[in-house]
Protein backbone atom coordinates (compact mmCIF):
# COMPACT_ATOMS: atom_id res chain seq x y z
CA UNK A 1 0.00 0.00 0.00
CA UNK A 2 1.17 3.35 -0.97
CA UNK A 3 -0.39 7.04 -0.66
CA UNK A 4 -0.25 9.84 -3.63
CA UNK A 5 -1.96 13.19 -3.02
CA UNK A 6 -5.43 13.61 -3.40
CA UNK A 7 -6.33 9.84 -3.13
CA UNK A 8 -7.50 7.51 -0.74
CA UNK A 9 -6.05 4.54 -0.04
CA UNK A 10 -4.51 2.80 -3.51
CA UNK A 11 -4.15 -0.38 -4.40
CA UNK A 12 -1.13 -1.24 -6.31
CA UNK A 13 -2.43 -4.53 -8.52
CA UNK A 14 0.73 -6.39 -10.34
CA UNK A 15 0.36 -6.49 -14.32
CA UNK A 16 -1.39 -9.58 -14.79
CA UNK A 17 -1.35 -12.12 -18.10
CA UNK A 18 -4.55 -11.73 -20.29
CA UNK A 19 -5.78 -15.28 -21.75
CA UNK A 20 -5.80 -15.24 -25.44
CA UNK A 21 -10.00 -15.95 -25.41
CA UNK A 22 -10.28 -12.35 -23.68
CA UNK A 23 -11.80 -13.82 -20.68
CA UNK A 24 -11.82 -11.04 -17.85
CA UNK A 25 -10.39 -13.20 -14.90
CA UNK A 26 -12.73 -13.32 -11.22
CA UNK A 27 -9.54 -11.45 -9.46
CA UNK A 28 -9.66 -8.38 -12.19
CA UNK A 29 -13.11 -8.43 -12.28
CA UNK A 30 -13.21 -8.29 -8.14
CA UNK A 31 -10.99 -5.06 -8.21
CA UNK A 32 -12.62 -3.25 -10.85
CA UNK A 33 -15.07 -3.45 -8.73
CA UNK A 34 -13.70 -2.25 -5.83
CA UNK A 35 -12.22 0.78 -8.00
CA UNK A 36 -15.31 1.59 -9.63
CA UNK A 37 -17.29 1.86 -6.30
CA UNK A 38 -14.58 3.84 -4.60
CA UNK A 39 -12.81 1.56 -2.25
CA UNK A 40 -9.46 1.62 -3.86
CA UNK A 41 -7.94 3.44 -6.32
CA UNK A 42 -5.86 1.65 -9.45
CA UNK A 43 -2.13 2.56 -9.56
CA UNK A 44 -0.06 0.89 -11.92
CA UNK A 45 3.54 1.22 -11.92
CA UNK A 46 5.15 3.77 -14.31
CA UNK A 47 8.21 2.87 -16.54
CA UNK A 48 10.70 3.90 -14.31
CA UNK A 49 9.57 1.45 -11.51
CA UNK A 50 8.89 -0.93 -13.40
CA UNK A 51 12.74 -0.73 -15.06
CA UNK A 52 13.72 -1.33 -11.08
CA UNK A 53 11.78 -5.19 -11.60
CA UNK A 54 14.93 -6.70 -13.22
CA UNK A 55 13.21 -9.59 -16.01
CA UNK A 56 14.90 -12.87 -16.28
CA UNK A 57 15.99 -13.49 -19.99
CA UNK A 58 14.56 -16.26 -22.39
CA UNK A 59 17.12 -18.58 -22.28
CA UNK A 60 19.16 -19.23 -25.80
CA UNK A 61 18.55 -22.35 -27.59
CA UNK A 62 21.97 -23.62 -26.67
CA UNK A 63 21.27 -23.16 -23.10
CA UNK A 64 17.66 -25.32 -23.66
CA UNK A 65 19.33 -27.97 -25.49
CA UNK A 66 22.47 -28.46 -22.76
CA UNK A 67 19.65 -28.62 -20.02
CA UNK A 68 17.47 -31.13 -22.03
CA UNK A 69 20.27 -33.06 -22.14
CA UNK A 70 21.02 -32.57 -18.64
CA UNK A 71 17.90 -33.63 -17.93
CA UNK A 72 17.97 -37.15 -20.35
CA UNK A 73 21.07 -38.17 -18.55
CA UNK A 74 19.40 -37.78 -15.07
CA UNK A 75 16.31 -39.67 -15.72
CA UNK A 76 18.60 -42.15 -17.14
CA UNK A 77 20.29 -42.44 -13.47
CA UNK A 78 17.50 -42.17 -12.13
CA UNK A 79 16.27 -45.19 -13.51
CA UNK A 80 18.96 -47.22 -13.48
CA UNK A 81 18.89 -46.69 -9.58
CA UNK A 82 14.92 -46.80 -9.51
CA UNK A 83 15.31 -50.58 -11.07
CA UNK A 84 16.68 -51.90 -8.30
CA UNK A 85 14.31 -50.44 -5.45
CA UNK A 86 11.05 -52.19 -4.00
CA UNK A 87 8.45 -52.76 -4.77
CA UNK A 88 8.73 -53.72 -8.37
CA UNK A 89 6.19 -53.35 -10.41
CA UNK A 90 6.47 -56.64 -12.67
CA UNK A 91 2.78 -57.28 -13.80
CA UNK A 92 3.76 -53.80 -15.68
CA UNK A 93 6.99 -54.91 -16.64
CA UNK A 94 5.11 -57.88 -18.46
CA UNK A 95 2.40 -55.93 -19.70
CA UNK A 96 5.06 -54.04 -20.97
CA UNK A 97 7.31 -56.18 -22.93
CA UNK A 98 4.32 -58.34 -24.46
CA UNK A 99 2.84 -54.80 -25.60
CA UNK A 100 6.53 -53.96 -27.14
CA UNK A 101 7.19 -57.86 -28.61
CA UNK A 102 3.49 -57.98 -30.25
CA UNK A 103 3.94 -54.85 -32.18
CA UNK A 104 7.32 -54.61 -33.39
CA UNK A 105 8.42 -58.59 -34.30
CA UNK A 106 6.38 -58.63 -37.79
CA UNK A 107 7.82 -55.43 -38.81
CA UNK A 108 11.60 -56.10 -37.76
CA UNK A 109 11.03 -59.56 -39.65
CA UNK A 110 10.04 -57.91 -42.79
CA UNK A 111 12.98 -55.27 -42.70
CA UNK A 112 15.33 -57.59 -42.07
CA UNK A 113 14.89 -59.48 -44.99
CA UNK A 114 15.74 -56.59 -47.14
CA UNK A 115 18.46 -56.07 -45.09
CA UNK A 116 20.13 -59.24 -45.08
CA UNK A 117 19.63 -59.23 -48.68
CA UNK A 118 21.44 -55.89 -49.34
CA UNK A 119 24.54 -56.70 -47.52
CA UNK A 120 24.74 -59.81 -48.91
CA UNK A 121 24.56 -58.84 -52.71
CA UNK A 122 26.92 -55.91 -51.95
CA UNK A 123 29.42 -58.06 -50.14
CA UNK A 124 28.72 -60.87 -53.05
CA UNK A 125 30.13 -58.61 -55.95
CA UNK A 126 32.26 -57.39 -53.91
CA UNK A 127 34.01 -60.69 -53.00
CA UNK A 128 33.95 -62.07 -56.93
CA UNK A 129 36.07 -58.90 -57.79
CA UNK A 130 38.51 -59.48 -55.19
CA UNK A 131 38.63 -62.69 -56.02
CA UNK A 132 37.23 -64.19 -52.10
CA UNK A 133 34.16 -65.73 -53.46
CA UNK A 134 34.78 -68.24 -49.96
CA UNK A 135 34.31 -65.50 -47.35
CA UNK A 136 30.88 -63.96 -48.23
CA UNK A 137 29.37 -65.78 -46.15
CA UNK A 138 31.65 -64.73 -43.30
CA UNK A 139 31.15 -61.07 -43.92
CA UNK A 140 27.96 -60.99 -44.50
CA UNK A 141 26.92 -62.82 -41.42
CA UNK A 142 29.27 -60.25 -39.37
CA UNK A 143 27.66 -57.43 -40.78
CA UNK A 144 24.65 -58.45 -40.46
CA UNK A 145 25.21 -59.75 -36.49
CA UNK A 146 26.93 -56.96 -35.37
CA UNK A 147 26.11 -54.20 -37.48
CA UNK A 148 22.43 -54.36 -38.72
CA UNK A 149 20.53 -56.52 -36.17
CA UNK A 150 21.21 -54.38 -33.42
CA UNK A 151 20.34 -51.07 -35.90
CA UNK A 152 16.80 -52.58 -37.26
CA UNK A 153 15.66 -54.02 -34.19
CA UNK A 154 15.79 -51.03 -31.99
CA UNK A 155 14.95 -48.30 -34.80
CA UNK A 156 11.51 -50.56 -35.14
CA UNK A 157 10.86 -50.80 -31.22
CA UNK A 158 11.30 -47.10 -30.77
CA UNK A 159 8.91 -46.52 -34.03
CA UNK A 160 6.18 -48.67 -32.70
CA UNK A 161 6.30 -49.29 -29.24
CA UNK A 162 8.70 -46.35 -27.82
CA UNK A 163 6.19 -43.97 -29.55
CA UNK A 164 3.54 -45.79 -27.88
CA UNK A 165 5.07 -45.58 -24.71
CA UNK A 166 5.77 -41.75 -25.18
CA UNK A 167 1.93 -40.94 -26.06
CA UNK A 168 0.85 -43.16 -22.88
CA UNK A 169 3.32 -41.02 -20.53
CA UNK A 170 2.45 -37.95 -22.59
CA UNK A 171 -1.44 -38.63 -22.17
CA UNK A 172 -0.65 -39.30 -18.29
CA UNK A 173 1.19 -35.81 -18.12
CA UNK A 174 -1.71 -33.79 -19.56
CA UNK A 175 -4.30 -35.09 -17.64
CA UNK A 176 -1.66 -34.15 -14.55
CA UNK A 177 -1.96 -37.93 -13.78
CA UNK A 178 2.13 -37.79 -13.25
CA UNK A 179 1.87 -34.81 -10.25
CA UNK A 180 -1.14 -36.56 -8.90
CA UNK A 181 0.76 -39.77 -8.36
CA UNK A 182 3.63 -37.79 -6.59
CA UNK A 183 1.03 -35.70 -4.34
CA UNK A 184 0.14 -39.27 -3.12
CA UNK A 185 3.80 -40.11 -2.67
CA UNK A 186 3.95 -42.80 -5.84
CA UNK A 187 7.49 -42.11 -7.83
CA UNK A 188 6.32 -41.70 -11.49
CA UNK A 189 9.82 -43.08 -12.47
CA UNK A 190 9.42 -46.20 -10.40
CA UNK A 191 6.02 -47.30 -11.11
CA UNK A 192 5.94 -46.27 -14.75
CA UNK A 193 9.19 -45.37 -16.03
CA UNK A 194 11.50 -48.37 -15.66
CA UNK A 195 8.80 -51.24 -16.14
CA UNK A 196 8.73 -49.47 -19.98
CA UNK A 197 12.68 -48.91 -19.73
CA UNK A 198 12.93 -52.48 -18.87
CA UNK A 199 10.40 -53.99 -20.89
CA UNK A 200 12.56 -52.31 -24.72
CA UNK A 201 15.78 -53.61 -23.05
CA UNK A 202 14.09 -57.44 -22.97
CA UNK A 203 12.14 -56.97 -25.80
CA UNK A 204 15.41 -55.68 -28.21
CA UNK A 205 17.73 -58.36 -26.77
CA UNK A 206 15.41 -61.11 -27.85
CA UNK A 207 13.83 -59.34 -31.10
CA UNK A 208 17.51 -59.39 -31.91
CA UNK A 209 18.38 -62.57 -31.95
CA UNK A 210 15.11 -63.02 -34.48
CA UNK A 211 16.48 -60.49 -36.89
CA UNK A 212 20.06 -61.63 -36.74
CA UNK A 213 18.44 -64.91 -38.12
CA UNK A 214 16.33 -63.71 -41.03
CA UNK A 215 18.91 -61.68 -42.07
CA UNK A 216 21.85 -64.20 -42.44
CA UNK A 217 19.24 -66.13 -43.81
CA UNK A 218 17.91 -63.85 -46.17
CA UNK A 219 21.62 -62.68 -47.35
CA UNK A 220 21.90 -66.78 -48.03
CA UNK A 221 18.48 -66.82 -50.28
CA UNK A 222 19.96 -64.15 -52.32
CA UNK A 223 23.54 -65.13 -52.10
CA UNK A 224 22.80 -68.36 -53.53
CA UNK A 225 19.83 -68.31 -55.84
CA UNK A 226 20.73 -64.21 -57.10
CA UNK A 227 24.49 -64.35 -57.28
CA UNK A 228 24.79 -68.26 -57.88
CA UNK A 229 27.03 -68.58 -54.92
CA UNK A 230 28.05 -72.26 -53.41
CA UNK A 231 25.41 -73.23 -50.61
CA UNK A 232 28.14 -75.14 -49.05
CA UNK A 233 30.95 -72.31 -49.53
CA UNK A 234 28.65 -69.79 -47.89
CA UNK A 235 27.78 -72.08 -44.64
CA UNK A 236 31.00 -72.90 -44.28
CA UNK A 237 32.62 -69.74 -44.34
CA UNK A 238 30.70 -68.82 -40.80
CA UNK A 239 33.23 -69.27 -38.26
CA UNK A 240 35.80 -68.07 -40.70
CA UNK A 241 35.67 -64.66 -39.40
CA UNK A 242 32.84 -64.42 -37.30
CA UNK A 243 33.26 -65.57 -33.37
CA UNK A 244 30.50 -66.35 -30.85
CA UNK A 245 31.88 -63.17 -29.66
CA UNK A 246 30.53 -60.99 -32.29
CA UNK A 247 26.88 -62.51 -31.10
CA UNK A 248 27.44 -61.61 -27.55
CA UNK A 249 28.22 -57.62 -28.84
CA UNK A 250 25.26 -57.64 -31.15
CA UNK A 251 23.65 -58.34 -27.90
CA UNK A 252 25.22 -56.02 -25.98
CA UNK A 253 24.49 -53.51 -28.59
CA UNK A 254 20.87 -54.63 -28.53
CA UNK A 255 20.38 -54.00 -24.40
CA UNK A 256 22.47 -50.57 -24.62
CA UNK A 257 19.89 -49.49 -27.73
CA UNK A 258 16.58 -50.50 -26.44
CA UNK A 259 17.32 -48.78 -22.76
CA UNK A 260 18.10 -45.32 -24.90
CA UNK A 261 15.03 -45.91 -26.55
CA UNK A 262 12.80 -46.60 -23.25
CA UNK A 263 14.49 -43.42 -21.72
CA UNK A 264 13.91 -40.90 -24.70
CA UNK A 265 10.49 -41.98 -24.92
CA UNK A 266 9.84 -41.86 -21.36
CA UNK A 267 11.32 -38.31 -21.35
CA UNK A 268 9.71 -36.67 -23.99
CA UNK A 269 6.36 -38.13 -22.56
CA UNK A 270 6.58 -36.62 -19.56
CA UNK A 271 7.79 -33.58 -20.59
CA UNK A 272 5.32 -32.52 -22.83
CA UNK A 273 3.80 -29.72 -23.53
CA UNK A 274 -0.24 -29.36 -22.72
CA UNK A 275 -2.77 -30.27 -25.30
CA UNK A 276 -3.03 -33.28 -27.73
CA UNK A 277 -0.75 -31.34 -30.26
CA UNK A 278 1.89 -31.37 -27.26
CA UNK A 279 1.53 -35.03 -26.86
CA UNK A 280 1.90 -35.30 -30.83
CA UNK A 281 5.21 -33.58 -30.93
CA UNK A 282 6.75 -35.42 -27.97
CA UNK A 283 6.10 -38.73 -29.89
CA UNK A 284 7.33 -37.05 -33.11
CA UNK A 285 10.56 -35.91 -30.94
CA UNK A 286 11.42 -39.19 -29.31
CA UNK A 287 11.16 -41.01 -32.51
CA UNK A 288 13.98 -38.14 -34.02
CA UNK A 289 15.94 -38.26 -31.03
CA UNK A 290 16.07 -41.86 -30.44
CA UNK A 291 17.24 -42.03 -34.27
CA UNK A 292 19.82 -40.14 -34.35
CA UNK A 293 20.96 -41.25 -30.54
CA UNK A 294 21.28 -44.92 -31.84
CA UNK A 295 23.87 -44.32 -34.85
CA UNK A 296 26.00 -42.17 -32.83
CA UNK A 297 26.25 -44.58 -30.08
CA UNK A 298 27.01 -47.41 -32.64
CA UNK A 299 29.62 -45.55 -34.09
CA UNK A 300 31.35 -45.23 -30.78
CA UNK A 301 30.79 -48.44 -29.22
CA UNK A 302 32.26 -50.06 -32.84
CA UNK A 303 34.70 -47.80 -32.95
CA UNK A 304 36.04 -48.97 -29.61
CA UNK A 305 35.59 -52.64 -30.52
CA UNK A 306 37.44 -52.35 -33.01
CA UNK A 307 40.35 -50.50 -30.42
CA UNK A 308 39.84 -53.54 -28.12
CA UNK A 309 39.82 -56.20 -29.90
CA UNK A 310 40.91 -55.81 -33.70
CA UNK A 311 42.17 -59.13 -34.21
CA UNK A 312 37.79 -60.10 -34.32
CA UNK A 313 36.59 -57.87 -37.04
CA UNK A 314 34.00 -55.14 -36.39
Amino acid sequence: MSRHAGARAIEVLPRQLVPKSGAVRPGGERHRERVASGAAQLYVADDEEKDRVPIPPRPGAIIRALSATGDLFALGLDTTRATFKRPFAAREALEQFWFVVSVSWIPAMLVAIPFGAVIALQLGTLTVQVGAQSFTGAASVLAVVQQAAPIVTTLVIAGAGGAAICADLGSRKIRDEIDAMKVIGVSPIQRLVVPRVLACIAAAILLNGLVSVVGVLGGYFFNVIVQGGTPGAYLASFTALAQISDLWVGEIKAAIFGFIAGVVAAYRGLNTAPGPKGVGDAVNQSVVITFLLLFFVNFVITTLYLQLFPGKGA
